[in-house]
């Protein structure tokens, strides 16, 4: 997957976190998603974590706030030393130094956001 594929892939799932019904549960899972896809580019990644602190701030959820916070001031120090937990959630209820598989639902997700992004771009090579 190239960068600019992450960068869409993660603008996709931003968006739709928007569009959602607004179910933190949802929103949460977008979140997520977003985070694996963007891990890989500093300035991507560090979006996405603010992202979630606004989520966990929206919750009223002090420990993820918390967790955020955390996270989102080791995201520079993972990327100069090259040690990022591919696959992690981004979430405080999973250690921020743990590498995992990518989970089946959030998977799915990531294969759709991968599919929807891409069209504009594949549609504007062909035409209309």
């Amino acid at each position: 997957m190239t960068d600019a594929d992450r960068r869409h892939i993660v603008a996709w799932l931003l968006k739709r976190i928007d569009a959602t019904d607004g179910a933190p549960q949802t929103r949460w899972r977008h979140l997520q998603a977003a985070h694996i896809a963007g891990q890989p580019l500093l300035a991507v990644h560090a979006t996405v974590h603010l992202h979630m602190l606004r989520q966990a701030w929206r919750d009223r959820d002090p420990r993820e706030v918390a967790g955020q916070l955390l996270r989102l001031a080791l995201v520079p120090l993972g990327h100069a030393t090259g040690r990022l937990p591919i696959g992690n959630s981004g979430r405080s209820d999973v250690s921020a130094f743990s590498a995992m598989a990518v989970r089946p639902d959030l998977a799915m997700l990531l294969s759709q956001a991968a599919r929807q992004a891409a069209w504009p771009a594949t549609r504007q090579q062909r035409g209309p």
